[in-house]
């Protein structure tokens, strides 16, 4: 397990946030095309070798992580996790040019046609918006916007009007059922907004849009604390609206700061102000930022522990899929709030990130390209393991690093939105 480590060679960043001056310590260096081909080419190698292990056993399998023996687990479609991995095929297909990714990318993602019509939670918005979202964005695959719009009409089942949020999870079955919850709320659901900004814009109905903006609204009001840092879940009355409790599932306590969560609330909401221009999504990104980036927890490769109080620091596993998932909303918020120096702590994560510490060799890790992601330590599930959806954030932010220093506009625009065509 990583824990911790030796201090890297430091350069003081200064990242300005409103009315605050910070400087973090992180271990950036200037960037070159070498590094990014670099990472291109490692991506290419163990993606290849994965697609192979999963044609050796016959099937079209679904790889999410590995098992306490280093065996690939396999996912079904429902799983929440089950986009990542064609839509790490749509990024390499984008990142490559190669034409097999494109052929791959096509029919993993195809395989989850079913998923439109899910119902029974919430991340639908996860498994469609990484899968025939980025299909239809990246390569002009049109056809799938039936899909899309499908499975933005699935979600939004889920939409309890009078708290004005979609629901997270069902609270009548799994563990969900022991925590006496009537309508969950988590922060990760801000992921799954894209889902219907995009059906919107794919079909002309507003009420996806509507039911976005009022479920941002409401995670903005009751979802973070006086420091900016936020809750994992927020428990309403569906009925009346009322926040009946604020606790946490994946982190350490209900008062904790779960990493990933505050990585979701920081892509989560950049991505909002993409579709909405409200400039309060970009105050709640940018002061996310600032909690975490002067935490005394934050290591100095700027990538976290599991969670910023969990209790036996420095002796926490780390968590390369928060650290992922933060490099890739930092470039897109630099795009909206430029001087800000978003960008090159997002350089000096993904340094950090395919460093030896963090990436593994060629052929190791399941074949996956992240070491050290932590999916549920409360639950000792997927404690110090690979993660796809680790791997699809990183490629994610390789994919936007690359088109915002080739300064080329429209792949910029087109990378994180779909707009230029």
């Amino acid at each position: 397990m990583l824990r911790s480590l030796s201090k890297l060679s430091m350069t003081v960043i200064c990242l300005c946030v409103p009315a605050i001056a910070l400087t973090c310590c992180t271990g950036y260096k200037s960037d070159n095309k070498n590094f990014i081909q670099d990472n291109i080419d490692n991506a290419a190698a163990q993606y290849t070798l994965q697609i192979k292990a999963i044609e050796k056993k016959g099937g079209l399998l679904n790889p999410k992580t590995t098992d306490s023996l280093g065996n690939v687990r396999y996912i079904p479609p429902e799983d929440w996790c089950s986009g990542f991995f064609p839509g790490s095929m749509w990024l390499l297909n984008e990142l490559t040019g190669n034409q097999k990714w494109l052929e791959l990318a096509r029919i993993y993602t195809e395989a989850l046609d079913t998923v439109q019509y899910l119902t029974w939670h919430h991340d639908v918005g996860f498994i469609i918006g990484c899968s025939y979202l980025n299909g239809y964005r990246l390569n002009d695959e049109y056809d799938y916007g039936s899909v899309i719009i499908q499975a933005a009409k699935s979600l939004i089942t889920r939409y309890r009007p009078r708290a004005g949020v979609i629901q997270s999870w069902d609270t009548n079955k799994g563990w969900q059922a022991t925590k006496g919850w009537k309508c969950p709320v988590i922060i990760d659901n801000m992921m799954n907004l894209e889902l219907l900004f995009e059906a919107t814009r794919i079909s002309g109905d507003s009420t996806f849009h509507k039911i976005a903006v009022n479920h941002a609204n409401k995670t903005m009001a009751n979802h973070f604390r006086a420091n900016h840092s936020c809750y994992h879940v927020v428990d309403y009355d569906p009925k009346t609206g009322k926040v009946l409790h604020k606790q946490t599932a994946q982190g350490y306590s209900d008062e904790s700061s779960w990493a990933r969560g505050q990585a979701w609330a920081i892509y989560g909401f950049t991505m909002s102000y993409r579709y909405t221009h409200d400039e309060r999504y970009l105050k709640i990104a940018e002061g996310v930022c600032n909690y975490i980036f002067t935490n005394k927890n934050m290591p100095a490769d700027l990538v976290p522990y599991w969670d910023y109080d969990a209790p036996d620091i420095p002796d926490e596993p780390r968590d390369v899929s928060a650290a992922a998932c933060t490099a890739s909303a930092l470039y897109e918020l630099s795009t909206y709030v430029p001087g800000r120096n978003y960008k090159q702590l997002a350089d000096s994560i993904m340094h950090s990130l395919a460093s030896p510490a963090y990436r593994a060799k060629t052929g190791t890790n399941g074949n996956f390209i992240l070491m050290h992601g932590v999916g549920s330590k409360p639950h000792n599930s997927e404690v110090d393991v690979p993660l796809n959806y680790a791997d699809y954030y990183f490629l994610e932010a390789l994919m936007r690093k690359k088109n915002m220093e080739q300064n080329n506009k429209d792949k910029i625009r087109q990378s994180i939105d779909g707009t230029a065509k």
